[in-house]
C-alpha cells in the first residue's frame, strides 16, 4: 500500500497511535519566566535527581560549549520561557497534566535579554562568558575600492516555528537491558547518538524505531530534553513512557528557525557590476549552545555572494545568546536568509541605476565555475539565469508593477553521504535509508531506482521506516539531501546486490533475486558539495487595508535527474506555501519580559485556505554526476519565494521591504 493511501485510510502509526497496556504518561513543568534564578524546585523528577546536559546532535549542531550547554532539567537558573524544570507522570494522561501543579517552583525573576542587537551590550546571561557572543568570525578578506556606487541597508528575518501537523512525541521503554524509543524523527541515528551522550549508554543498548512522522521541516532532527526525560523515567520504572507535545509547547519550546539580521554594504560601478560586499550577519542563537545558532551566522555568511561573481567580500559573522529557546534548523536553515539579504541589495542597485533587475543579475553572473571569497563553489550561473528568464515568463520591469524575481544557489547538506540497505525476502524487496522519510514520499524515488537497477516491479518494493537496528549507520533527512545522497546510496547498493546475485548464481535476473535471500548494506561516502541554481517569480496585490495577496508564484529549479515528478511538484508547492508564510505572516514574538505573544497557531500567523494562489512549476533537468543523477530540492522554494515576494510588494507599494514577515503601514 502506498503511503498516501495508508494515511488517507487512517492506517498510519504515529507516536500517539502506539499503545502499551502498562503505559505511563509524562508531562513537563516549564518555566514561567524567560530569565530567573531558581530558588526552590520541589516535586517531580528534576535536576536534583537527574542533572545531565543534552548532547549536540543533528543538522548543524555544534558541541564544545560546556558552560552553556542545555541541561535536561534547569538548575540554578532558567533562561527561556518554557524551559523544562521537572517532569511528572501518571498512568492517565489527564492525571499527569494535573500533577504539574503539585511541583513547587520559586523564582527570583531577572531582566531578560530578548533583542539580539541589545544582547551585544547586555550583561552575559551565562557565567563564565565575558559577553553574550557565542561565536564571532571575520570571513572573506578586507578590500579597498573607489567604486562610484556605495549602497547600505539593514534587514531582518524574524524567528518562525516549524509547526508540522504532528507535534513532537516519544515513547521510551526499557526491558532491563536495552532502551527502545519510538519516535517521529528525521534521523534515528542522531537520536541514538544524543540519547547515548546524554545518558551515558552504549549504542548497542539503545534502539531507535521511527514511527510514521507527520512533518518535521527541521524540528525533528535533533535531541530535546523531553526525549531524555522519558528515557530516564522508563529506565527507572521499567514501564513504557509516552510524551506528546501540545501545540503551545511546540510554539514555546521547540527550536525555531531564521532569527537573523544583516547590515549590508554594496559597492558597484555604473554598469551594474558589483565590485564588493561588506557587512555583518547577526544570529539570535537563543539561550544555549548545541543548536544551529552558533554555526548559522557563518553558514549564512558563507553563501552571501549567492550565484554572482563577486570577487570581494568581507563580513563579520556573529551569533549571540538571548533569553529565548535555542535556535534550530527550519526548512532552508541559513539559505533563505543569505538569499534574502543579497537579493534585496541587488534590487536596490537596480533601482539606483534605473536598470531592469534581471539585467543587473545577468551582468553579475558567471560563465565559468567560480569560488567566492567565502569559499563557496558555484558552477556557471549565467546559462541557468538566461533559461530562467524565459521559463519564468519574465516581463521587463518597466512593463509591470506587481512582479518580483529572485535567483539563488542551493547548497545541500551533502556531506558525508548516506546509507541504504536492500534486502530480498519472501518475494519482495525491503529498503532502509539512513535518512528517514517524514512526509516527502521517499518511497517514490526508492521504488524507481530499484526498478531501474534491479528490474523489480515497483509494487514489490517496500521502503521501511527508520530503525537503528536495521542499518549499521546513517545520517538524516534534511538539507535537500535525500534524493541526492539517499538515492545514490540505494543506486550503489542495488548495483552491488546485482553483483552479489550474479556471483552466487552465475547470472542475474529479477526472478532469481526475488526467489532467493540477499541482503546488502552500503554507505555512499561523499566529501564534496554539489550546489545548484534556482529562481522564483512572484506577482502580488495589496488592498486598501494593506493586506498582501500573492497572485502567482512561479518556480524554475535545476533539479538534475527528476526521480519522481509528483513528489517534486508536491515539494515545490508546499515549500512555496512555507515561503509565503514566512514573508506575509509567520512569526514568533515576545514582549520585553520574554513572554510569548504568539501562543496559538493563529497568533503565530500560519496560513489558511484564503492564501490560495496560482503555481507554475518548471524544471531544469540536467543530471548531476552522482549515482542518482539528482540535485537538491527540498529547501529551494523557501529560498526563492520570500525574496521574490518582498520585491513584488516593494514595486507595488513603493515601500522598501527589509523584514519578514512584511509589516505594511501605508494607510
Amino acid at each position: 500500500m502506498k503511503s498516501e493511501e495508508k494515511f488517507v485510510r487512517g492506517m498510519g502509526q504515529f507516536v500517539d497511535d502506539i499503545k502499551f497496556p502498562d503505559m505511563l504518561y509524562m508531562s513537563v513543568v516549564r518555566s514561567d519566566y524567560a530569565r530567573a534564578r531558581l530558588l526552590k524546585v520541589k516535586g517531580g523528577i528534576n535536576a536534583r535527581v537527574f542533572n545531565h546536559s543534552l548532547a549536540a546532535v543533528g543538522e548543524g549542531a555544534m558541541s564544545g560549549f560546556e558552560k552553556a550547554q542545555h541541561m535536561v532539567f534547569a538548575s540554578g537558573f532558567v533562561n527561556y520561557l518554557g524551559e523544562p524544570i521537572a517532569a511528572v507522570y501518571s498512568d492517565d494522561p489527564y492525571k499527569s497534566e494535573d500533577l504539574i501543579d503539585s511541583v513547587e517552583v520559586d523564582y527570583e525573576p531577572l531582566k531578560p535579554v530578548i533583542d539580539p542587537e541589545k544582547a551585544l551590550a547586555s550583561e552575559p546571561i551565562h557565567s563564565g562568558f565575558k559577553s553574550n557572543i557565542i561565536s564571532e568570525k571575520w570571513m572573506g578578506k578586507d578590500f579597498k575600492t573607489d567604486s562610484p556606487i556605495v549602497l547600505e541597508d539593514s534587514f531582518r528575518n524574524n524567528r518562525i516555528v516549524t509547526n508540522p501537523i504532528e507535534p513532537r512525541g516519544v515513547i521510551a521503554n526499557y526491558d532491563g537491558k536495552r532502551l527502545t524509543l519510538w519516535i517521529g524523527t528525521q534521523s534515528v541515528f542522531s537520536i541514538r547518538e544524543g540519547i547515548c551522550g546524554a545518558m551515558g549508554l552504549s549504542p548497542e543498548n539503545v534502539h531507535i524505531i521511527q514511527a510514521d512522522t507527520g512533518g518535521a521541516f527541521g524540528s525533528k532532527g535533533g535531541l530535546y530534553p523531553e526525549y531524555v526525560m522519558a528515557s530516564y523515567i522508563a529506565m527507572k520504572e521499567k514501564r513504557p513512557v509516552k510524551w506528546i507535545e501540545t501545540r503551545r509547547e511546540h510554539l514555546m519550546a521547540s527550536h525555531p528557525g531564521r532569527g537573523a539580521l544583516a547590515k549590508m554594504k554594496l559597492f558597484a560601478d555604473r554598469t551594474g557590476k558589483i565590485t564588493g560586499l561588506k557587512g555583518e550577519i547577526l544570529v539570535d542563537s537563543g539561550a544555549y549552545a548545541g543548536g544551529t545558532g552558533e554555526f548559522s551566522s557563518r553558514f549564512i555568511t558563507h553563501q552571501i555572494t549567492g550565484q554572482y561573481k563577486i570577487e570581494n567580500a568581507y563580513f563579520r559573522a556573529l551569533s549571540v545568546f538571548t533569553n529565548k529557546v535555542p535556535q534550530g534548523p527550519y526548512r532552508g536553515a541559513g539559505r533563505p536568509e543569505a538569499a534574502f539579504f543579497t537579493e534585496r541589495m541587488v534590487d536596490m542597485l537596480a533601482d539606483e541605476l534605473k536598470m531592469d533587475p534581471f539585467d543587473v543579475r545577468l551582468i553579475n553572473a558567471t560563465d565559468k565555475p567560480f569560488v567566492s571569497p567565502m569559499g563557496m563553489k558555484i558552477g556557471a550561473s549565467k546559462p541557468f539565469m538566461i533559461r530562467a528568464r524565459k521559463e519564468l515568463g519574465y516581463v521587463p520591469f518597466d512593463a509591470t508593477k506587481d512582479t518580483g524575481i529572485a535567483l539563488f544557489v542551493l547548497v545541500p547538506a551533502s556531506q558525508p553521504g548516506e546509507s541504504a540497505r536492500i534486502k530480498s525476502e519472501g518475494g519482495r524487496i525491503r529498503v532502509w535509508l539512513g535518512g528517514n522519510v517524514h512526509g516527502q514520499g521517499h518511497e517514490g524515488f526508492v521504488r524507481r531506482i530499484v526498478n531501474e537497477e534491479l528490474g523489480v516491479r515497483e509494487d514489490l518494493v517496500d521502503l521501511e521506516m527508520g530503525d537503528s537496528d536495521a542499518l549499521e549507520d546513517g545520517v538524516g533527512a534534511w538539507g535537500s539531501r535525500s534524493a541526492m545522497m539517499g538515492g545514490s546510496a540505494v543506486t550503489v547498493a542495488a548495483r552491488k546486490l546485482k553483483e552479489q546475485v550474479r556471483k552466487k548464481l552465475g547470472s542475474y535476473s529479477a526472478a532469481k533475486l526475488l526467489e532467493g535471500s540477499f541482503d546488502i548494506y552500503e554507505f555512499f561516502n561523499y566529501k564534496d558539495s554539489y550546489n545548484s541554481f534556482g529562481s522564483n517569480l512572484a506577482k502580488v496585490s495589496v488592498d486598501s487595508y494593506d493586506r498582501i495577496k500573492v497572485l502567482e508564484d512561479r518556480s524554475y529549479y535545476d533539479l538534475g535527474r527528476v526521480l519522481n515528478r509528483q513528489m517534486v511538484r508536491g515539494q515545490i508547492v508546499g515549500g512555496n506555501l512555507q515561503g509565503i508564510g514566512q514573508t506575509l505572516s509567520e512569526n514568533i514574538e515576545y514582549d520585553d519580559d520574554g513572554q510569548l505573544l504568539t501562543g496559538s497557531i493563529s497568533e503565530a500567523g500560519l496560513l489558511n485556505s484564503e492564501i490560495t494562489t496560482k503555481y507554475t512549476v518548471k524544471l531544469d533537468e540536467t543530471p548531476s554526476d552522482l549515482p542518482s543523477g539528482a540535485k537538491g530540492l527540498g529547501e529551494a522554494p523557501t529560498i526563492g519565494t520570500p525574496s521574490a515576494i518582498a520585491r513584488a510588494v516593494e514595486v507595488y507599494t513603493g515601500k522598501r521591504i527589509r523584514e519578514t514577515p512584511i509589516k505594511l503601514s501605508l494607510h
